[in-house]
């Protein structure tokens, strides 16, 4: 047993992979227990149905899911959810986009100094920043009183909040950090001697950006892009407190049914149903960016 041991333990020395797994196993234990566990309890919920008060009964059905598929209501919301978070993924990139390129390409020293400002408005809560943007967007907010004051409007507008336009709005601030610092970093890595080839060639500022910096970030602005899409879809706050109405997401809908409703294993199966479908959209997503490298390769 002792000679066992021994070659396993020289065994293990001369494989640093195997000693790298062997040492992280503890944390990767741990962290699988973690994310696993109410995954599986969620599962396992979603399968029950709910009785009087908080009474399940255990036996394992699809009601729930056969309520989910049988009202159109939620396949609605479900679908609007994932379209408001589209928009707001692309909104965010599109504005985190220039201020990542601005910090890696345009400024030579004290960068760190930028990325704090950055994420300084992330130091406050959450929900502070969610208010700020109702009353930024609010009947006597600072856009209709600015316009007011400007002679553009007569009276404030009413159809800049409660809607899924305060949504977008507010979840794009709310992450724009999550989506700069993956394409700062994508950016930073560029060599910048195919950048100054290209140039020395004679291509147009553009057409460089277009052919050799906006390729080599694509890993960047695909992490930003997941980053800020998989999130945004079950957030509850910001559709409750700016989105009114029109603005429901499905986090709104699970929470009720965690809360109000009281009815746990509906809450769980319509959190299991979005999961599927947010991962099968961002399968579709990756396997088409997957393509266009291919045919751009």
């Amino acid at each position: 047993m002792t000679g066992i041991r021994a070659h396993f333990r020289r065994a293990l020395m001369r494989s640093e992979t195997l000693a790298g797994y062997t040492l992280l196993s503890p944390a990767l234990i741990l962290l699988i227990a973690a994310m696993a566990t109410p995954l599986v309890v969620l599962v396992v919920l979603s399968l029950w149905t709910q009785q009087a008060g908080m009474t399940f009964d255990r036996s394992p059905s699809l009601f729930n899911y056969d309520a989910i598929f049988a009202k159109s209501i939620y396949a609605h919301v479900l679908l609007r959810s994932l379209a408001i978070s589209a928009a707001v993924a692309l909104t965010t990139v599109l504005l985190a986009y220039p201020v990542a390129y601005f910090i890696a390409f345009r400024i030579r020293r004290q960068k760190i100094v930028w990325l704090i400002l950055i994420t300084l408005p992330f130091w406050t809560s959450y929900l502070l920043r969610v208010f700020s943007w109702k009353l930024i967007l609010g009947y006597n907010g600072v856009i209709n009183s600015g316009l007011i004051w400007l002679g553009v409007i007569d009276r404030p507008l009413e159809f800049i909040l409660y809607n899924v336009t305060a949504v977008v709005i507010t979840l794009a601030h709310a992450w724009a950090a999550f989506a700069i610092l993956p394409i700062y970093v994508s950016l930073e890595k560029i060599d910048r001697s195919l950048v100054e080839a290209a140039q020395d060639l004679g291509e147009a500022p553009i057409m460089t950006f277009l052919r050799v910096t906006l390729p080599l970030s694509m890993p960047g602005v695909v992490a930003a892009t997941l980053l800020v899409f998989i999130p945004t879809v079950g957030d509850y706050v910001t559709p409750k407190l700016v989105g009114g109405a029109n603005g429901i997401m499905i986090g709104n809908l699970i929470q009720l049914s965690f809360g109000r409703a009281n009815d746990w294993p509906l809450g769980a199966a319509l959190a299991v149903v979005s999961m599927l479908a947010i991962t099968l959209v961002v399968c579709l997503f990756l396997g088409g960016v997957g393509q266009l490298k291919r045919r751009l390769g």
